[in-house]
């Protein structure tokens, strides 16, 4: 080996650049690597931006072709039944209790009618799979139906919805008073027999009820107009909001004619404002209450005779 010969290393000074170099390619390879990241999770963020976008105006385009909708005729959240016809008024007459042997031969004791110069204004409260609600409308349909068609009286019907939770899910109680409101909407004459028909065979609490099929269908058996449209009307649910808001309505009062009634329970029995709180199964008693408010508003409507003076003869 020659002396002049050295050994093939790098040079301190060269050592530092290579070193320097090497870092900067690795800064600029970092470098690139964040920015594609930045680019990538920006991207990524803006898709889902646009997503949720999508979801949230597809809720709301849903909620706008839907709008909540609120049955039409009603008062206070009640059906008024002021008039029958002729089918309604069989129907509902045909479900009074017959009474017993030892009570037919029994002699007959009048039952009272309502006699005033203006109508009673009676508010009955029903929720259909309410065991009461549907036994007071069986005890007192004959009587009601004598009172409406004589004049004697204006009913009206508010379908609510206590027992939502008491049907195995299915919230029959809600759904059978959106499908009330559905007849009483589309085919109001024969509201007086749908709403007894519900009450006169009822389902029994914490079972399913009848299914929105099968309540279109006692809709059609008591004669409805616009068949097709009352069972759309039924399926769809057109009325659930309705029947859950005038519920809760109700529950905080007053009641229509009152003035600090509340819903307690069903069925509730208003009468030119006071509650009946009388028998539910016994048609004498209803019929003696509302003869007592009839002759209480008879009477606060008569005016007191006003004395006349005499006259004293000229002397």
């Amino acid at each position: 080996m020659s002396s002049d010969e050295t050994p093939n290393v790098p040079t301190p000074r060269n050592s530092r650049e290579a070193v320097r170099e090497k870092a900067q390619r690795v800064h600029a390879q970092q470098s690139r690597a964040r920015i594609m990241r930045r680019i990538i999770i920006g991207t990524l963020a803006v898709v889902a931006v646009g997503a949720i976008g999508t979801a949230v105006t597809l809720a709301v385009s849903a909620q706008v072709s839907k709008p909540q909708l609120s049955p039409t005729g009603m008062d206070g959240d009640g059906v008024v039944v002021s008039e029958l016809s002729a089918s309604s008024a069989s129907d509902a007459g045909t479900a009074a209790p017959t009474p017993d042997p030892s009570e037919a031969e029994a002699p007959a004791e009048p039952t009272a009618e309502p006699t005033s110069v203006e109508k009673v204004d009676i508010h009955i409260y029903v929720d259909y799979l309410s065991d009461d609600a549907g036994e007071f409308e069986r005890a007192n349909a004959r009587q009601l139906t004598n009172w409406i068609s004589e004049g004697a009286v204006t009913v009206t019907y508010h379908p609510v919805a206590l027992l939502t939770a008491s049907s195995n899910g299915t919230k029959y109680s809600l759904r059978a008073a959106a499908a009330a409101a559905c007849v009483a909407t589309h085919s109001p004459a024969q509201f007086y027999a749908f709403n007894h028909d519900l009450l006169d065979d009822q389902p029994e609490v914490n079972t399913d009820g009848l299914s929105d099929s099968e309540l279109a269908d006692l809709a059609g058996a008591v004669g409805v107009d616009n068949t097709k449209t009352v069972r759309n009307c039924i399926q769809d649910g057109d009325y659930l909001t309705w029947a859950k808001e005038a519920t809760t309505r109700a529950l905080e009062g007053p009641l229509p004619g009152s003035d600090d009634l509340v819903l307690a329970s069903t069925p509730m029995i208003v009468a030119n404002g006071e509650a009946y709180v009388g028998a539910l199964d016994d048609p004498a008693e209803f019929s003696q209450f509302v003869l007592t408010v009839a002759s209480d508003a008879y009477y606060q409507a008569t005016p007191t005779p006003t004395p006349t003076p005499t006259e004293t003869p000229a002397e």
